[in-house]
């Protein structure tokens, strides 16, 4: 089996292809290739690459299939017996994308 580890956004995924991702938001319309070239680790044919930190020629390649936000989070800030109360909330901005091949 084919797979590999990338890291993007500051945290690391293990993909494969065929795999859909909700990643941190990546500049790029729908139906457009984004290619990830920091790989840590990558699968193939029987034999595991890891990189130091990376690997060298590995590329991943995905295209976008969509933009959006993620659920709503709410941060509730408080300070007890002083009447401070303050409620806010977040919707962080994502990509959904495919895995179309990883080399």
């Amino acid at each position: 089996m084919t797979y590999a580890v990338i890291r993007t956004g500051g945290k690391q995924y293990r993909v494969a292809p065929g795999d859909v991702l909700r990643l941190e938001r990546l500049p790029g319309e729908v139906g457009t290739t984004v290619d990830f070239p920091e790989v840590l680790l990558a699968s193939g044919d029987g034999a595991v690459r890891i990189g130091t930190p990376l690997v060298e020629g590995a590329l991943v390649r995905a295209e976008i299939v969509g933009q959006g936000r993620a659920r709503k989070i709410l941060v509730f800030k408080k300070k007890r017996r002083k009447n401070y109360r303050r409620r806010r909330g977040h919707r962080q901005a994502i990509t959904t994308v495919r895995v179309t091949e990883v080399n």
